[in-house]
């Protein structure tokens, strides 16, 4: 877990600690007006983790075999992307605000889902980057298996016989057959799942969860700071440090970074989520976390992206 955290960045913002180049950047969608100015960025951040819930973990299975997890996206470039779109087609940011829709194919439509389609990309690099350098370089070991999902993507899709856009926000797809990657928080057992036919998976528009979910707010879990005269002073949250880390401790975690906001205290209890949705999906492997690393509350941001 030290050899994770010295060999790669954690953080928003953060550039690269090795460089890595891949294909995508001779991508024909770099030459799209607002995204070019982004190539160099994007360059620097890959095979870098965010802060927040992305993580890079390691898991051991019911046969004691070695998985290595890693939870993040499109980094910079696809939070640039659609905010620069959002604001070109007149939308507002924010949870609490109307939804901004643009013809598909609209200048605005078209190069915006050429730009998701790049980060979609770039994202699938970038976690591969990760999982591998963790793999041959970190373990010295082989790569006998891979599942990669999205989450936060739109897909063009044929459901009971036309084309729809699913936009699957905190979802990933699950089609028969299809595998994917389910997190639960830094304390508990994570799983490959497996998509199956039924009607309660063809109603879903075969989605499934993403992760075990949040019980309560950052803000909630951290606590807030309040001004009270002429201090600030910062209230206690609903989670504990202390509390934190004997929950992780007890499961015999490796923790590195990490805050009570990403505590498993936060989330649901994955097994709870995963039976909710029996008979859409089934569960392959389950992951025993051995070590979790995340940006951790000492981490500065520099670049403010």
């Amino acid at each position: 877990m030290d050899d994770i955290v010295r060999d790669i960045s954690f953080g928003i913002g953060r550039k690269a600690k090795t460089r890595v180049d891949h294909e995508l950047f001779d991508d024909e969608a770099w030459k799209i007006a607002p995204i070019s100015g982004l190539k160099e960025m994007a360059r620097d951040q890959l095979g870098t983790v965010g802060g927040g819930n992305h993580y890079v973990d390691i898991f051991a299975d019911q046969q004691e075999r070695v998985w290595v997890g890693v939870h993040f996206g499109s980094r910079g470039l696809g939070h640039k992307t659609a905010t620069h779109f959002l604001k070109a087609a007149g939308g507002k940011d924010g949870m609490d605000v109307p939804p901004t829709v643009v013809s598909v194919d609209s200048e605005i439509g078209t190069d915006y889902l050429t730009g998701m389609g790049l980060a979609g990309k770039y994202a699938y690099a970038g976690r591969e980057a990760v999982a591998r350098h963790v793999v041959r370089e970190i373990l010295g070991a082989k790569i006998l298996d891979e599942v990669h999902n999205h989450h936060n993507f739109a897909w063009l899709e044929k459901h009971d016989g036309e084309n729809w856009w699913i936009v699957r926000k905190g979802a990933t797809p699950a089609f028969p057959g299809q595998r994917g990657f389910v997190g639960g928080s830094m304390g508990d057992d994570a799983v490959i799942i497996e998509g199956i036919d039924s009607d309660e998976s063809r109603k879903a528009l075969y989605s499934t969860v993403h992760g075990a979910g949040r019980i309560m707010s950052r803000t909630a879990a951290k606590g807030k700071f309040e001004r009270v005269g002429k201090k600030r002073i910062r209230r206690d949250g609903l989670v504990r440090h202390d509390e934190m880390l004997k929950w992780v401790a007890d499961r015999g975690v490796e923790l590195r970074g990490g805050d009570v906001d990403e505590a498993p205290q936060a989330y649901r209890r994955l097994p709870d989520v995963l039976a909710a949705h029996a008979g859409t999906i089934r569960v392959l492997h389950t992951l025993r976390p051995l070590g979790v690393a995340m940006a951790g509350r000492d981490i500065v941001d520099p670049y403010k992206d």
